[in-house]
C-alpha cells in the first residue's frame, strides 16, 4: 500500500516554486513493503511454503502517516469552511474524462452567471497539461506533479491552494485583473469553490483526507459497471458518482442500473448523477449539485479507512498467534 512503500517521496513539484524544488513531507514514509514473502522447503522429498505475514509494526506505520496527514486536512477543512470555500475531491481512474467535466463546468458556470470565485489544483505525475487545459477557460488553476507518487495529500493541497488567487482573495491580498475575471467577480468578500483534481487512480487517494466537503468518483461508461466492486475503498469514501460520458451509451454494452446498485452495495448512501461533459446531458443537474453544497458545513470523513486498519490489526494479530501455535505444535 502506498502508505507503506514511500512512494513519490522527496519528487512532488508544485508549479510556482521558483527554484522547482521537491516538495518534502515532514511525516514519515516507511519504506516497510506491504508484501507477503514465501519460504519454499523440502520435508522429506515434498515442497512446503510458509508465508511471513506482514506484522502489526507495518499497521502502525499506516496508521501513523495517514494520521499526520489528517492533521493537515483538518486545519484544511477548518480554513475552507472558515472562509466558506467549497472543495470537492475528483477521484477516477484515467480516462474517465476529469478535466473535460472541469473545464465543461467551468463554462457552463459562466454561462449561469455564477459570481462566485473558484480555483482548480490539478495532480497528475507528470507534465502541467491538464491544468493547461483549465487555464485555457480562464480560471486559475495550479499543477501538482508527484513524479511517482500515486495520490495528493492534505499538505500538498495546503500549500498549492496558498498559491492561488482564491486564497489570496480569501486574506484580502491583491489579486491581479486576469485572475480576477476568471475567478468570477473575485470582488467579493468570502465564498469560493475549489476542485481538486487527484492523480488519476481508484486505489490510493481513497484513504487520504485532503480536507474537502466531498470525494466526488467519476466513472465513464466506456469502463466496466463492476467497478465499484473492484474498487470498493474509493466508491465506499465518495458522496456523489458521477457516470460520465453517457453520450456513448448507445454504442456500449454498459448496464447503467446495475453498476448504480453495486454502487449502493458498497455505499447505501452514495449519490448517483449521470451526464455527458461532451455534450451537456446532464450537466444542469450536477450544477445544482454544486449549488446546493455550497455553504453546508464540511462534514468530517467516515471513519471507514481508520476501522479498516483496526481490522487488519486484528487479523494480523489471528495469524500470528495462529503461525505461532503452527510452529509450537510442528
Amino acid at each position: 500500500m502506498c502508505v507503506t512503500c514511500g512512494c513519490g517521496d522527496g519528487e512532488t513539484t508544485i508549479e510556482g516554486d521558483a527554484h522547482q524544488h521537491a516538495h518534502t513531507h515532514d511525516h514519515p514514509h516507511s519504506h516497510e513493503h506491504a508484501y507477503v514473502q514465501v519460504d519454499a522447503h523440502a520435508h522429506g522429498g515434498l515442497l512446503h511454503s510458509h508465508a511471513h505475514k506482514p506484522t502489526a509494526r507495518m499497521v502502525q506505520v499506516e496508521q501513523d502517516i495517514l494520521a499526520k496527514n489528517n492533521q493537515y486536512a483538518l486545519a484544511n477543512r477548518r480554513h475552507f469552511a472558515g472562509h466558506g470555500i467549497f472543495a470537492l475531491n475528483l477521484v477516477s481512474s484515467p480516462g474517465s474524462g476529469k478535466t473535460t467535466l472541469l473545464c465543461a463546468t467551468i463554462e457552463a458556470l459562466k454561462a449561469r452567471n455564477n459570481r462566485v470565485p473558484l480555483a482548480v489544483i490539478e495532480g497528475d505525475q507528470q507534465t502541467s497539461n491538464d491544468a493547461d487545459r483549465i487555464r485555457a477557460t480562464g480560471a486559475p488553476a495550479i499543477q501538482i506533479n508527484t513524479g511517482k507518487g500515486c495520490h495528493l495529500d492534505a499538505q500538498m493541497v495546503s500549500a498549492a491552494f496558498a498559491r492561488l488567487p482564491l486564497h489570496s482573495h480569501q486574506h484580502g491580498h491583491h489579486v491581479d485583473t486576469h485572475h480576477a475575471d476568471s475567478a468570477h467577480g473575485s470582488d467579493q468578500h468570502g465564498g469560493g469553490i475549489l476542485f481538486i483534481e487527484n492523480v488519476g487512480n481508484l486505489v490510493c487517494p481513497a484513504l487520504w483526507d485532503l480536507g474537502e466537503a466531498a470525494k466526488v468518483v467519476i466513472l465513464s461508461v466506456t469502463e466496466g459497471e463492476d467497478k465499484p466492486l473492484k474498487y470498493p475503498d474509493m466508491f465506499a469514501a465518495a458522496r456523489l458518482m458521477i457516470l460520465n460520458k453517457t453520450d456513448l451509451l448507445p454504442y456500449l454494452q454498459f448496464d447503467v442500473a446495475q453498476c448504480i446498485a453495486y454502487a449502493r452495495r458498497i455505499n447505501p448512501a452514495i449519490e448517483v448523477l449521470q451526464l455527458s461533459a461532451t455534450s451537456g446531458q446532464g450537466m444542469d443537474a450536477w450544477l445544482d449539485w454544486i449549488d446546493a453544497g455550497q455553504g453546508k458545513p464540511s462534514p468530517s470523513p467516515q471513519p471507514a479507512p481508520l476501522d479498516r486498519l483496526h481490522d487488519r490489526i486484528a487479523a494480523l494479530e489471528s495469524e500470528l498467534a495462529a503461525l505461532k501455535a503452527q510452529a509450537v505444535g510442528g
